[in-house]
């Protein structure tokens, strides 16, 4: 009896009408007369993902804000919050969790804190830039140190657009504090170039202080600067605005041509030249700090 065809070596089958095995089509098939996909009336049908919603890189979370002020680990940050012990925004949060943005205002056990490094910067300040953060001014003092430091620091006190010299710039409200106090201050020297020859009278006034609508204004030194003319003096005050200057020589009927900051307490313009500005050392740090 011969051996069956369907043995032979090749393996394939010699019963006539036979038809080789198709592949079963899973999940999506094809529309053949149309060539498109389509999809299985039994086949799983998928989740669609929930796009991650994009975080807010002016925000940040509580215990993390606490920790990088160097008050404590996250964990324990954590356990202040649930107990009471900060708040933001003059407000107690207790929610895990929280997030702030950098300009609130938050406080642990009552005293503020600031998640950045402390950062000075000294400024010369030319003309034609306003002092204010505000974006709406124009050209203003932001833009000469926006690449000074990444902290968000702000400047203390005021110089008019176009007044020039030096202005301190940080994100330490303990030296903000400090310059701001109306009691002790912190002195600032001025030349100021006026549009006449500041009378001797007027000069002695203003040295031994005098009072506008009943309310007493001083100044710690005036004196005339040496070789120079009487319309150009020197003023040392312990006031952080710019409008005080004009306060005293409007009182006196001269009129302000020119402004310049060349001193703040023991910071001068010295290496320092218009429109640049330094980061301050350590010992200059440390001497403000002990002011």
């Amino acid at each position: 009896m011969g051996r069956h065809q369907g043995a032979s070596g090749k393996g394939k089958s010699s019963i006539k009408g036979a038809s080789k095995p198709t592949k079963k089509n899973y999940g999506k098939g094809k529309d053949n007369a149309k060539g498109k996909s389509v999809a299985r009336a039994d086949a799983p049908v998928r989740k669609q993902k929930t796009p991650a919603k994009a975080s807010n890189p002016n925000e940040i979370r509580l215990n993390k804000y606490i920790a990088n002020s160097g008050i404590c680990s996250r964990r324990d940050a954590d356990m202040h919050i649930s107990v009471g012990s900060v708040t933001v925004n003059g407000k107690v949060v207790t929610e895990m969790g929280y997030k702030v943005r950098f300009e609130d205002e938050v406080r642990f056990d009552g005293a503020r804190i600031n998640p950045e490094k402390m950062t000075y910067v000294l400024l010369n300040k030319p003309k034609g830039f306003a002092t204010t953060t505000s974006e709406s001014k124009g050209r203003t003092v932001m833009d000469l140190v926006a690449n000074a430091t990444s902290a968000r620091i702000k400047p203390i006190g005021r110089l008019g657009r176009n007044s020039t010299g030096l202005l301190l710039f940080t994100n330490d409200d303990k030296i903000v504090n400090k310059f701001t106090n109306s009691k002790s201050g912190v002195s600032r020297l001025f030349e100021i170039e006026l549009d006449k020859n500041l009378k001797f009278d007027d000069f002695k006034k203003i040295q031994e202080g005098f009072k506008i609508q009943g309310k007493l204004v001083s100044v710690e030194e005036i004196s005339y600067i040496e070789g120079q003319s009487k319309t150009k003096i020197g003023l040392k005050i312990k006031n952080t605005g710019n409008t005080i200057l004009h306060t005293i020589f409007d009182y006196f009927k001269y009129e302000i041509i020119r402004v310049d900051c060349v001193q703040i307490a023991h910071l001068t313009k010295k290496d320092l030249p218009r429109g640049h500005w330094k980061i301050l050392s350590q010992q200059e740090v440390n001497t403000l700090q002990m002011l």
